[in-house]
């Protein structure tokens, strides 16, 4: 804005002191100067002001996407090198052992029912996996 005042009060001085045509041109070419300064200032003050929202932009992913990311990228690698015999907790919240696996189902004995002969196994899909316990090495 200080600018543009400026730009004006030059081309008033040109025009009172050249006078005709040649003050009209020296004041075009005055206004186009500030123009052009405006303009480099117009674009630094709209990054000034984006600045702050690309700052917090960048401190979300790096607090909370990317380690959400990496931890779901262990448990799936996790999931992947289960083994029979593994301990497993469900997003349900059940604990069992890993019985079998077949395919995108796992089945987890969870317990006995009765005798020691006779076990609970559940079938469970590998995306209702929490974590895993690895006992094989």
């Amino acid at each position: 804005m200080f600018g543009f005042t400026k730009v004006l009060a030059s081309a008033a001085e040109s025009v009172a002191v050249v006078g005709g045509s040649a003050a009209a041109t020296a004041g075009t070419d005055a206004a186009a100067t500030g123009a052009a300064g405006a303009g480099a200032g117009g674009v630094i003050a709209m990054i000034t002001s984006m600045l702050p929202m690309v700052l917090v932009i960048v401190l979300l992913y790096l607090i909370m996407i990317r380690p959400q990311r990496k931890k779901e990228k262990e448990l799936k690698a996790q999931i992947d090198a289960m083994k029979v015999g593994d301990k497993i907790v469900t997003i349900g919240g059940i604990c069992g052992k890993v019985a079998r696996i077949k395919d995108d189902y796992v089945f987890i004995e969870t317990g006995n029912i009765g005798t020691p002969d006779e076990k609970s196994v559940i079938k469970f899909e590998r995306s209702a996996i929490k974590t895993v316990e690895t006992i094989h090495g």
